[in-house]
């Protein structure tokens, strides 16, 4: 081959380089691959954030309405007064219909007037304490775990969501 081929045959490959080089088509494809790990991280991390609120926010309200049904127990007339346990947890997975049932630790502990107060997780032992404790404290404590997992990585091993209400027995 000529010289002066070989030497016109160079320049038009680092020409085609150097346009190539300066070509800036394809680099909002490069950004956005680049960026796109951090932002889609983001997204679904408040997603994920946004469903564990909206659990704590429906179990604290399933709480209210489960030491409500507690309080009222004593003097319901409905026959609640004979089962005010299983009221409370009925209420309470009434006014949680997104939550896992089964997943809600519940907690009821009767106060009476003078303090002390004690657990109790049957219908005769809340029964009992009830029937002695008018204008004492009926308190409601639920717990419910939370997934705090964003793209396989859990940023909250050991979160567990939790409510307490207290309300004057009737």
């Amino acid at each position: 081959m000529p010289q002066g081929k070989v030497q016109a045959l160079t320049r038009a490959v680092l020409r085609s380089w150097r346009e190539a080089l300066r070509d800036r088509a394809g680099s909002p494809a490069v950004e956005f691959a680049l960026i796109a790990p951090v932002l889609f991280l983001v997204l679904f991390g408040i997603v994920t954030f946004g469903i564990a609120i909206n659990n704590y926010i429906e179990l604290t309200d399933s709480v209210r309405s489960g030491g409500r049904a507690l309080a009222i127990a004593r003097a319901s007339t409905t026959g609640a007064s004979s089962t005010p346990y299983s009221s409370t947890v009925s209420a309470i997975d009434a006014s949680a219909p997104n939550l896992t049932a089964g997943s809600i630790g519940i907690t009821v502990t009767i106060a009476p007037v003078g303090g002390g107060g004690a657990s109790c997780n049957t219908d005769t032992a809340c029964a009992t304490a009830l029937s002695a404790a008018e204008g004492g404290t009926a308190t409601v404590t639920a717990t419910y775990p939370c997934n705090l997992t964003v793209m396989q990585f859990n940023f909250a091993p050991s979160c567990t969501l939790s409510a307490s209400t207290s309300d004057l027995i009737e």
